[in-house]
């Protein structure tokens, strides 16, 4: 791994990036599990600007000093990218605890930077943050179905709990959450 790869703490100046990210890489993972209307959204103005003002305020004023949004970056001849995100904090889930549980919001690669360590490196960044603010289990919600995101964080370790819920999307979408104990 170059030593020019690392994470950092986004700023306003990475949002359209995040953006970016964002819609490719759900296309990408989500794709063939969303309503063809849905994925045609995704990329429209309309949904980008709404994911810009969501991913501004995250950044201006975040709703706790424990939610963050990070950036994953890289070097190539000289230029640096961000090739991916996360947003994290405390857990939202009514039956997990807030103080002591933490989830995993949003992790995103670039899909044609994927499996280069970019989301290992994002992941391991979110939870040495969380263990510096104290918490103890992270979650994070996925598609049931197979799905490269799903299979990214049951080969880290994570396990499903048994928490489940469904997404209307047009379509019902079942989400299953995965844990993992976190300590230092």
């Amino acid at each position: 791994m170059s030593s020019a790869r690392f994470v950092r703490p986004a700023r306003t100046t990475d949002v359209d990036t995040v953006v970016d990210i964002q819609v490719a890489s759900w296309r990408a993972v989500y794709g063939s599990l969303l309503p063809d209307e849905v994925a045609g959204a995704l990329g429209g103005e309309e949904a980008r600007q709404r994911f810009r003002e969501q991913w501004t305020t995250a950044l201006e004023s975040p709703p706790t000093s424990k939610h963050r949004l990070v950036v994953a970056t890289d070097e190539v001849d000289g230029v640096r990218t961000v090739t991916g995100f996360a947003a994290f904090g405390p857990a939202g889930d009514p039956d997990l605890w807030p103080a002591t549980d933490a989830e995993v919001f949003a992790l995103h690669v670039d899909p044609g930077k994927a499996r280069e360590g970019h989301g290992s490196r994002l992941v391991n960044a979110c939870v040495d943050h969380l263990v510096e603010d104290g918490f103890g289990t992270v979650h994070v919600w996925v598609p049931e179905d197979d799905n490269a995101l799903r299979s990214f964080f049951e080969a880290s370790g994570w396990r499903a709990d048994g928490a489940r819920r469904e997404i209307d999307l047009g379509r019902l979408l079942p989400m299953v959450r995965l844990h993992a104990s976190i300590s230092r």
